[in-house]
């Protein structure tokens, strides 16, 4: 192993051991709290531009499965073809794997996919670091020899690499439309209900494959689009808007689209989920703003506004709704029950609906699946 160290914005030092690609990089240092599912998160769009911190100090012992795609097309294990994050920060990489699905190693995956690997950190200051400043840019550096001495970040990281300057969504959303059939295998019960499937709408902001797996499980053919194509000149009986990385004020565009959507006298159902959420909102009329440190986990909490149900949900997101900028005619939805942030949003009349957390997990806990069939049923 190569040395090569982690070095924060505001010039902390992390010496550690290359275990991935020897290369340098940079991007926006965050960190995750769940125990597994590294090969579902690397493979997330919506860490792209990040350099993700894995809390959980044992990483790499069950390998990494598959990568390739199914015959759907989408991937068989992973939530997109490739891996989105900037490079992977761990405490204890283990190069011993064992796993009944597993077909090669992490560090070989991490090598072919030219993305850096740092291990020997200690990932538990890292994190107190990022929760007490707030997320910061940093930068990975091999070198020979690592010194912890105070750097000027300055001169380490282009300008042009500030996390919030730039369009993630444009740079991991589909270039062309694309359309998932489902077989009547997938739901035979639902293909005895409708005559004719019911056709959704999805506006890739960076999709996670496993939200269009639960889509055409349920019998919906699903239309997916690039970010700013304009979907409301197809025909379609709902509209889905997915997850994605970065801020959602740089994707007006999309936000356009939505708001003729919502205007338009012919109401159709809308689901949102994570940055779906945050562009639902603000095509509303809401705003956003961006969190300390985010919610990447498998345990956040959040309750139903106006119940006493909650539940575990997964989370990967740095922005958040300002519920107290939403229009009249909209509530919310769901509430996280550690900051109090918005988690979800509602028409109060309209079949609108979103989600800031992951219904569809992959990975994690699987509690909010259900709101995908409330979605199927507003599609009538």
């Amino acid at each position: 192993m190569r040395q090569a160290r982690l070095i924060l914005e505001d010039g902390t030092t992390f010496c550690g051991w290359s275990f991935g690609f020897d290369g340098n990089t940079s991007g926006e240092v965050v960190f995750n709290t769940a125990m597994s599912g590294y090969p579902e998160s690397l493979t997330d769009p919506s860490y792209a531009g990040q350099i993700l911190v894995t809390t959980f100090p044992l990483i790499g012992n069950y390998g990494v499965p598959d990568t390739g795609n199914g015959a759907d097309g989408l991937p068989l294990f992973m939530e997109s073809d490739r891996i989105h994050a900037k490079a992977l920060v761990v405490a204890d990489y283990s190069e011993t794997y064992s796993h009944w699905n597993a077909k090669e190693s992490l560090a070989s995956w991490l090598k072919r996919e030219q993305v850096p690997g740092i291990t020997g950190i200690d990932t538990r200051r890292l994190t107190k670091v990022l929760r007490e400043h707030g997320v910061m840019m940093g930068r990975i550096e091999m070198s020979g020899e690592c010194r912890v001495e105070s750097v000027e970040f300055a001169t380490a990281l282009p300008e042009k690499e500030d996390y919030g300057s730039i369009n993630w969504v444009e740079k991991v959303s589909c270039k062309e439309v694309i359309t998932y059939k489902p077989t009547a295998a997938a739901n035979s019960t639902l293909y005895t209900l409708y005559s004719t499937l019911p056709r959704v709408v999805l506006v890739d902001c960076g999709v996670k494959a496993n939200i269009i797996r639960c889509l055409i499980r349920r019998g919906i053919e699903v239309v997916r689009v690039p970010w700013d194509y304009d979907f409301n000149e197809l025909e379609f009986d709902g509209l889905f808007l997915a997850n994605g990385p970065g801020d959602p004020e740089r994707c007006e565009k999309t936000v356009a689209h939505i708001r003729t959507f919502l205007n338009n006298p012919e109401v159709k159902p809308c689901m949102g989920i994570c940055l779906g959420n945050q562009l639902l909102a603000r095509a509303a009329g809401a705003t956003t703003y961006k969190l300390k440190y985010g919610h990447r986990s498998h345990n956040q909490p959040v309750q139903q506004v106006g119940t006493t149900r909650c539940f575990i949900t997964s989370q990967n997101h740095g922005y958040a709704v300002d519920d107290k900028t939403l229009p009249a005619d909209w509530e919310p939805l769901f509430v996280n029950m550690n900051d109090g942030s918005n988690e979800g949003i509602r028409h109060k009349r309209n079949p609108w609906m979103s989600a800031q957390f992951h219904p569809e997990a992959c990975s994690g806990p699987v509690d909010t699946e259900f709101l995908f069939d409330e979605f199927v049923k507003m599609l009538g």
